[in-house]
């Protein structure tokens, strides 16, 4: 039968259906979901809609699929990103990764690159770096428990960090912001961006996530004292694994 005009599709009524079971505790972390050969004739649709409302919960990080197993509720627990306490100077300048100051779990660096690049055009504006001037690019990907999170790139002018720790793969206690410290340049104000959109090809790979969930991509801009900017991290997270957690006194 076809659906009337203007009605919600048959596989986004399944998913919604699937949805408020996950968030009344019917299915909790890690249960096993019904499979399209259990969906299909209890809502009266082919396999392929019903298989369709399984990856609609994919896409919204409520389930994941395992190959040859099925769908399975998102057991992963979402990191909660304090945008606030992490880049306090307490933190880096007590010599504490500002990751720890979202999770107690261990946050991993699997892939790390550190090279001299010229940047691009945009992050040349930002620096304001002069006619053939450099950037330092520090590129990571964070892992939590086995699971790809985070992509970041940080960007600083070359002149500023040669010969210094922030060149190489350790920056040692405190990261960057601790060695800008021990160059004069310790940041004073920071500003952050945060927008969503689908991730490219190549960043849902690298996240091992699918096409069809948005990324949040934060751009993070430090200031010295002088107001100089000495760095530009573009960041770019998997929606489902983050929580954005901001606090603060009125």
């Amino acid at each position: 039968m076809a659906e009337e005009s203007g009605a919600e599709p048959k596989y986004l009524q399944i998913a919604d259906a699937l949805k408020a079971a996950i968030e009344m505790g019917e299915y909790g972390p890690g249960d096993r979901l019904p499979g399209e050969n259990v969906l299909a004739p209890q809502y009266g649709v082919a396999p392929m809609t019903a298989r369709r409302a399984l990856r609609v919960l994919t896409s919204q990080g409520l389930a994941e699929s395992r190959k040859g197993a099925g769908f399975f509720v998102q057991a992963f627990h979402p990191v909660r990103r304090r945008g606030i306490q992490r880049l306090a100077r307490d933190q880096w300048g007590s010599g504490k990764s500002i990751w720890a100051a979202d999770e107690s779990r261990p946050l991993t660096v699997d892939q790390v690159t550190v090279e001299e690049v010229t940047p691009p055009a945009h992050i040349i504006r930002m620096l304001e770096l002069g006619e053939g001037e450099t950037a330092c690019a520090r590129s990571r990907r964070f892992v939590l428990e086995g699971r790809p999170v985070m992509l970041a790139t940080s960007y600083l002018p070359f002149s500023l960090v040669a010969g210094s720790a922030i060149t190489q793969a350790d920056t040692g206690p405190g990261g960057t912001y601790a060695r800008l410290a021990d160059l004069g340049h310790a940041p004073v104000h920071f500003r952050e961006e945060i927008r969503g959109r689908l991730p490219t090809s190549v960043e849902a790979a690298a996240l091992g996530m699918s096409m069809e969930r948005p990324v949040l991509k934060v751009c993070r801009t430090a200031f010295d004292a002088d107001k100089r900017v000495v760095e530009i991290n573009e960041m770019t997270l998997d929606s489902a694994s983050y929580i954005l957690d901001y606090e603060f006194d009125a």
